[in-house]
């Protein structure tokens, strides 16, 4: 599978020019038509992306999410998130995607996850968005899309707020689209944070599919990670979310599992391992208790 460290790596392999920035970067989906791959077997990159589809035919796949919703519709990326695509030359929107460095060098994107946890693999559902929020979200990206044409030395900065402006937007209307948490607002904001963290932790313990480290899949391993005791954090998680710390671990190694039995051709031994169990047999009889399908019925059904 192929795997894209850098923005430009990306642009070369997908065929559209190059971007103007290494750690950022904003297209409009209509100018990459001309040149651009129309069908992407699964790839990863290390990147983010927020990306508003306002029209266009064929089939984009992120993570296990494979039908968009038929109107225009807000999307994302997340770094080793898997991808790929299969479509007609007609799409048209915007899409900006930003590296670590990015948010490193950045004054207010350094919680990201944090402020905004639809970025989070297993929380980045595409969603559809309203005639009038279209509207809002292209001028923010259209703002930033004539920054990035015309750089210059505060060209950065003004970058960052917009990006800041456009995330906002993004969670206000994604917000919109479930059930509001009411509950969150009763708790302590330390037990927020503490919440954030583990699920940030999670999310970058399966980063490397070398590891073998089975302890992620234990509240434990994140307890020590966090200095706290394993009840502790299992209380909190529990108060605040309704679900236990380790039914959050096992439904990000489910997300995880998914998009890597759809999109890839790795065999059951290969994805076991990239996901920290000791043995296929562990894994098949873990996702059939969580699915009620073998991984292969799975495979086969999608």
């Amino acid at each position: 599978m192929q795997h894209f460290k850098s923005i430009a790596n990306y642009c070369e392999a997908i065929k559209i020019a190059p971007s103007r920035q290494p750690f950022f970067d904003i297209r409009r989906f209509e100018d990459n038509m001309p040149t651009v791959v129309s069908k992407m077997e699964p790839f990863k990159h290390e990147f983010y992306a927020i990306a508003i589809k306002v029209e266009g035919s064929g089939k984009a796949i992120s993570g296990h999410h494979t039908n968009f919703p038929d109107g225009a519709t807000v999307f994302f990326n997340s770094p080793f998130q898997i991808i790929s695509w299969d479509i007609l030359p007609d799409w048209e929107g915007y899409y900006i995607m930003f590296s670590k460095e990015f948010m490193t060098q950045s004054k207010h994107l350094q919680q990201l996850l944090t402020e905004f946890p639809f970025l989070k693999i297993d929380q980045s559902v595409p969603f559809e968005v309203k005639p009038e929020e279209v509207s809002k979200l292209l001028q923010v990206y259209e703002a930033i899309y004539e920054e990035q044409q015309n750089l210059k030395t505060d060209s950065s900065t003004i970058i960052e707020a917009q990006v800041l402006v456009l995330l906002n937007y993004v969670k206000r209307f994604f917000n919109a689209q479930v059930e509001p948490n009411t509950a969150e607002t009763e708790f302590r904001k330390a037990d927020i944070n503490l919440l954030s963290r583990f699920q940030t932790l999670i999310e970058t313990s399966f980063y490397d599919q070398s590891s073998s480290d089975k302890r992620t899949h234990s509240p434990s391993f994140y307890a020590n990670e966090l200095a706290i005791h394993p009840n502790y954090l299992n209380a909190i998680v529990k108060q605040i979310t309704g679900h236990t710390a380790k039914s959050h671990i096992h439904n990000h190694l489910l997300s995880l599992a998914k998009s890597r039995l759809m999109q890839t051709d790795m065999s059951i031994k290969e994805l076991a391992y990239s996901l920290h169990f000791d043995s296929p047999n562990n894994f098949s009889s873990f996702f059939k208790k969580q699915t009620g399908e073998t991984p292969n019925m799975f495979r086969k059904s999608n």
